[in-house]
């Protein structure tokens, strides 16, 4: 399936998803619209991982749709924590805001210091034809860092601004947009998606 004048429904609502899937998939032609555009209602996440999440959002959107569907399931995981907040990063605090969540995960890395302070960002996204799609484009890829003591910078979302990058020296909040594309989680599993269509394509199919 050629990407040009197609549309791709994203299986989420949340903005800053849209906005860098949006930039991320523009080689492709794709036209990336919200699943909230057929007033499709979120799934489920009753998976156990971040890949079994990432299927049930990619296939209730197209079962909505009738379209192509794109999903990913992303979350922060902190060994130190035993993975969390892991595939319940969006909801991790009570009231379930970013600032709230970055509270939490503050409140729960207190008097951790130094290797207790790894962490890494982890992304499973898949691309679903159809929502009887047998055979679903799978791509996943992690971002390592570790968890500073206090936010840091006023760009990206979620936990960017507790996330230090130790390869650029700073929060992933305070990366420009094209280099956190580069570096993220996100950015290397939707890259390597965008490789596996290509090489569809030239495929034929």
């Amino acid at each position: 399936m050629s990407g040009a004048g197609s549309t791709l429904v994203l299986a989420s609502g949340n903005e800053g998803k849209l906005r860098e899937l949006d930039q991320l998939l523009a080689p492709l032609g794709y036209t990336l619209k919200p699943q909230s555009e057929w007033d499709t209602p979120e799934a489920a996440e009753t998976g156990f991982t971040f890949i079994e999440n990432a299927l049930l959002k990619a296939r209730n959107a197209a079962a909505r749709t009738g379209l192509p569907a794109i999903a990913d399931d992303s979350g922060l995981v902190v060994p130190a924590l035993g993975g969390e907040p892991g595939i319940h990063s969006a909801r991790y605090s009570r009231e379930g805001t970013a600032s709230a969540n970055n509270a939490q995960l503050l409140a729960e890395m207190e008097g951790k210091t130094g290797a207790q302070r790894a962490a890494h960002f982890y992304c499973a996204v898949v691309f679903m034809q159809g929502p009887r799609d047998p055979a679903p484009l799978i791509t996943t890829a992690s971002w390592h860092g570790r968890i500073l003591m206090a936010p840091r910078g006023s760009g990206g979302f979620g936990y960017d601004p507790l996330f230090f990058v130790p390869a650029e020296g700073c929060s992933a909040a305070e990366l420009d947009a094209p280099t956190k594309h580069e570096l993220s989680h996100r950015g290397q599993a939707v890259a390597a998606l965008i490789r596996l269509l290509r090489q569809q394509e030239s495929n034929g199919g």
